[in-house]
């Protein structure tokens, strides 16, 4: 067999196409991965609809897909730390060691790195072909979906573990898959109260089965809303996962002096802050969000997972053959998913 079924942003334009291409050869560090699960992320949806970021970053034909886990199948002459039959998940941000970041230990500030399914080919695919160095032994028993999961989950570690969570409350603007991770994880680490803003009704439910002690749309009267049921002050911590300004603001407004705030989201809009009253005054700390640090997030990220201290099983809504890719997306574009993952071995 020499050729494989793949997902393929082919042209500049908006959609996808199902298409048959040629099975990757590794070669020195590299090694191949049999795709065994594959959720789809929002980058994935800006691919497909082919907005303005992905208008900047993506230079067709490109298979995509990054989040995922799989068996090796082969690996380059080079690679002695895997062999074929190991269970994995990837890493998806390769970086060059050499960069200034990199040089220093920030390895998921690499300033050269490539994106897997942006910068290199993913894993919306029967295989994909990953640098060894870039592939994480999955713990014993988590399912390949589960599996998958880690990479978003651990974006949700990166910006929960920020700071302190325990006995506090926190306050999670933005509930995709990874605010919805980050309120089990609150929870696991014993926050006091986890309240959740978010406008889709489908995933305040699913907030609410991950353990949130209060969800709310939003509003021009959440922060009033989310002190009042927090005994009448604001909170100690803000995860601000959508990037949208009414939520940096609002966020900012509904932290408790000393308090502090990881920003992940990443909005298409400029915000307009008055740092002074927001920030100066009441003595926040603000954490800028990218990636997972390498491999301190996948240590934690395992940890979560593999004891069962979180269940991410309900964010896993739906699942579709490969082939089904179309309708896959569709359903992930209707608001009414968590997670929809890509399985290239059924149907």
């Amino acid at each position: 067999m020499t050729s494989m079924p793949a997902v393929v942003k082919a042209t500049a334009a908006p959609g996808a196409e199902f298409d048959q291409v040629p099975i990757p050869e590794p070669e020195g560090r590299d090694v191949l991965i049999e795709v065994a699960a594959s959720s789809i992320c929002g980058t994935d949806v800006h691919i497909f609809d082919w907005n303005d970021w992905a208008r900047r970053h993506i230079h067709p034909p490109r298979i995509f897909g990054h989040e995922v886990s799989g068996h090796v199948v082969a690996v380059g002459a080079e690679v002695d730390t895997l062999k074929p039959g190991t269970f994995v998940a990837a890493e998806t941000h390769v970086i060059d060691h050499t960069c200034r970041q990199c040089r220093r230990g920030l390895y998921h500030l690499c300033e050269n790195v490539k994106v897997l399914g942006v910068d290199r080919d993913g894993s919306f695919a029967r295989y994909v072909l990953l640098p060894a160095e870039n592939c994480w032994r999955n713990a014993p028993g988590l399912t390949p979906e589960v599996a998958a999961l880690q990479e978003p989950f651990g974006n949700a570690v990166h910006a929960a573990l920020a700071g302190p969570l325990r006995e506090n409350a926190v306050t999670i603007f933005g509930l995709g898959p990874i605010g919805l991770c980050a309120v089990g994880i609150a929870r696991a680490e014993g926050a006091a109260a986890v309240y959740g803003v978010e406008p889709n009704p489908y995933r305040r439910e699913l907030a609410e089965r991950m353990g949130a002690t209060a969800v709310f749309a939003p509003s021009d009267s959440v922060v009033r809303q989310i002190r009042e049921a927090n005994a009448g002050v604001g909170v100690d911590v803000v995860l601000e996962m959508s990037g949208h300004p009414a939520a940096i603001q609002q966020g900012l407004e509904v932290l408790h002096s000393g308090g502090w705030i990881s920003l992940l989201g990443i909005g298409d809009q400029p915000v307009t802050l008055d740092l002074n009253d927001l920030v100066v005054t009441k003595g926040i700390t603000i954490y800028g969000i990218f990636g997972r640090k390498i491999w301190d997030t996948w240590e934690r990220t395992s940890h979560y997972l593999s004891s069962g201290k979180v269940d991410v099983s309900p964010l896993i809504t739906h699942r579709f053959p490969l082939d089904d890719f179309q309708e896959a997306m569709a359903q992930m574009k209707s608001g009414r998913s968590g997670k929809v993952v890509l399985l290239p071995n059924s149907g």
